[in-house]
């Protein structure tokens, strides 16, 4: 099937299921993209898993928008082996409250994915069975992608620009 009309297909059996829980539809690249809500968010994997077939979870990640009010975008991929089409979930929570509830129910992979964006971004699984650091020290008092630092020391001589020619 044409992926279009595939795509066609999964958004309208997602927006009979769901309503306007389901936002900001796009296609880049012919990915399906949309945004749904946290409160709906374990339904909306579950029934992408179940009943249309995306079997596989590919990744959970963030991305941080510091200029928006919910700056926080948990990202799913998921992908349906058997007819060869992928997904992209995006669910966007608030900076200072950022909690989403595990993706562990639905895939027992989501573990370490969902452990590496808490270390990486703060953001906390709840449910999670085993929610702690998995790549920086356990005493580390920052999320390091968070962009809530400057990128480089302004102070820095080495740095400036005139040396460079710009």
């Amino acid at each position: 099937m044409e992926e279009a009309t595939l795509n066609n297909e999964i958004l309208n059996k997602l927006t009979e299921k769901f309503g306007e829980k389901v936002t900001g539809v796009s296609e880049p690249y012919g990915l399906l993209t949309f945004v749904t809500t946290k409160d709906v968010i374990v339904n909306v994997l579950s029934y992408l898993k179940d009943d249309l077939k995306f079997n596989f979870l590919t990744d959970i990640t963030a991305v941080h928008y510091p200029e928006k009010e919910d700056g926080i975008a948990i990202v799913y991929h998921l992908n349906n082996m058997v007819e060869r089409v992928r997904i992209r979930i995006k669910v966007f929570i608030s900076e200072q409250n950022p909690t989403i509830p595990t993706a562990t129910t639905v895939w027992k992979g989501a573990n370490w994915m969902e452990r590496e964006t808490y270390d990486f971004f703060g953001v906390k699984f709840e449910g999670h069975p085993d929610l702690r650091r998995i790549l920086n020290m356990d005493d580390l008092g920052v999320h390091p992608m968070l962009k809530q630092y400057p990128l480089e020391d302004p102070n820095r001589v080495d740095k400036k620009d005139e040396f460079f020619g710009r």
